[in-house]
């Protein structure tokens, strides 16, 4: 691990100039790199990452089942120690994960400082339920069941946790402590295209916890077969595209490996004829839209408004949108920075000029930067009013700063159009009534449901978290998130006295 610093612009920015692998407790070099490139700002790049090979995965994999039995073999109150004592000082060097996050990311600094602190909260919440970890149960002797049987868990062995850009770190502590806690060793394989504060802060844990427990790899995906293929990977946690969640269950199928996917979403708020519609409700949507410039799996994709308060949510929307400040990630002022990369831009203002042409009324905010980050993924904001349901930029995930506002008339019609969709990640209620938040709520095909709020920002660290439909399978977070890597065993002990009850 190697950290300078580089002039931009006539910035000082601190930068990992090359980070390498993290294998069986020892940090690896590789021959080839993964240049890291700064969305902001054309032909910038900001770091170098380790490019393993096949050879370099499958010792991955090796030191990571040769660390199982002694890990797997402490109590759930030990590793959480250990655990403990591994997460110790990781915020000491958040503000520089943070600007290496932000370069390597588009995104604005204070998203990435959140980032990195959201790993450590996740990290010490999956510690404070420990204690449930190895509590099982036991079936007692019953009339007709001559046999006392103890229901315990155990690891599963070793598990590959893969993330993406958007949200890397953060996402990974959704997965990995629970993991870890459970007992079994792990191996990170951070987004390719981001890979160096992921790396950075995994890398300071690792070092803090036997060799093999953790361990880090980076690289191109042709190379990364063995993460999931490799019949000694027990499971595969990935979160990411639905496509790419359909390809890694087609690799896993192979070898039975199991899953959980955390994939994409295409959200749907309702606001009720009796929603709140004030600055404090209007702040809440405004960031759960355009938060990470939209790319967030979890962020509103489309907001269906009783026709009646349509205008208040456009109005309220296109006022924060005037104020938007469209600009580098790292610079103070900055409120929303470039997409990630030049083939999500692309997308992006694809679908909004399909709806231009459509005939929909198109509402854009915000100047495009210039000097050097003209050539940078920058899009302006936009709003697209009363769409054609038909429009990709209703009917799939926009993972960019667009979102369509689309009226309904009737609650039962809203709760149709919210669920007529693949995904089914998240959703949200907004209504001064609890009880048509709770009616309404309970009728939305998702994982997790919102009340008057949406997003990231809100989401209960301690709950399961996950997607129905093609938005994933499994849970993360919570005792949930925990079970999921374990199973589930039951041992079985004859009563004597009750056998030969039964036999007489």
């Amino acid at each position: 691990m190697r950290q300078g610093s580089q002039v931009v612009s006539g910035k000082i920015i601190p930068t990992a100039v090359r980070m390498g692998l993290f294998i069986g407790g020892r940090e690896r070099q590789t021959a080839e790199t993964l240049e890291v490139a700064d969305p902001a700002m054309a032909g910038v790049i900001v770091g170098e990452a380790a490019s393993a090979s096949a050879d370099d995965v499958a010792d991955a994999v090796a030191a990571a089942k040769a660390a199982y039995p002694a890990w797997s073999s402490l109590s759930a109150a030990e590793r959480a120690r250990q655990m403990a004592d591994a997460i110790a000082g990781i915020a000491d060097e958040r503000d520089t994960d943070a600007a290496i996050l932000s370069q390597e990311n588009g995104k604005i600094r204070m998203e990435s400082w959140v980032d990195a602190l959201v790993f450590e909260i996740r990290w010490n919440l999956a510690l404070m339920i420990a204690d449930e970890v190895d509590a099982g149960k036991t079936l007692p002797v019953v009339p007709g069941i001559p046999v006392s049987t103890e229901v315990t868990f155990q690891p599963l062995g070793v598990v590959t946790i893969i993330v993406p850009f958007n949200w890397p770190i953060a996402i990974l502590a959704a997965s990995l402590p629970h993991a870890l806690l459970a007992g079994n060793t792990v191996i990170v394989k951070p987004p390719p295209s981001a890979p160096l504060a992921t790396t950075r802060v995994v890398q300071r844990v690792a070092e803090k916890l036997p060799a093999g427990v953790l361990n880090v790899v980076t690289g191109k995906d042709e190379n990364m077969g063995g993460l999931i293929q490799n019949p000694d990977i027990a499971k595969v946690c990935f979160t990411g595209s639905v496509n790419g969640g359909k390809r890694i269950m087609e690799m896993a199928a192979k070898s039975l490996t199991r899953v959980t996917l955390e994939l994409g979403g295409n959200d749907a708020a309702i606001f009720a004829e009796d929603a709140i519609i004030d600055d404090v409700h209007l702040d809440r949507l405004y960031a759960a839209i355009f938060d990470s410039t939209g790319q967030i799996c979890m962020n509103a994709k489309r907001i269906y408004v009783h026709r009646s308060r349509m205008q208040e949510v456009v109005d309220g929307l296109s006022a924060r949108l005037e104020k938007a400040v469209i600009g580098y990630g790292l610079d103070a002022g900055t409120t929303m920075g470039p997409l990630h990369s030049p083939v999500q831009k692309a997308f992006v203002a694809e679908i909004i000029e399909e709806a231009k042409d459509s005939g929909a009324t198109v509402l854009e905010f915000g100047e495009l930067p210039g000097g050097d980050l003209a050539g940078g993924n920058f899009l302006r904001p936009a709003i697209v009013v009363d769409p054609d349901p038909e429009l990709r930029v209703v009917t799939q995930e926009q993972f960019g700063p667009v979102i369509p506002i689309i009226p309904f008339d009737t609650e039962e019609e809203a709760v149709r159009v919210a669920n007529d969709t693949w995904g089914g990640l998240c959703g949200s209620v907004w209504t001064a009534d609890p009880e048509t938040a709770k009616r309404i709520g309970n009728q939305l095909v998702c994982g997790y449901v919102f009340v008057n709020d949406h997003g990231a920002t809100r989401l209960d660290l301690r709950a399961p978290f996950g997607g129905m439909k093609q938005s994933g399978i499994g849970r993360e977070q919570g005792i949930e998130g925990i079970r999921a890597f374990q199973d589930t065993r039951s041992i079985g002990t004859i009563d004597p006295e009750a056998l030969a009850a039964m036999a007489h």
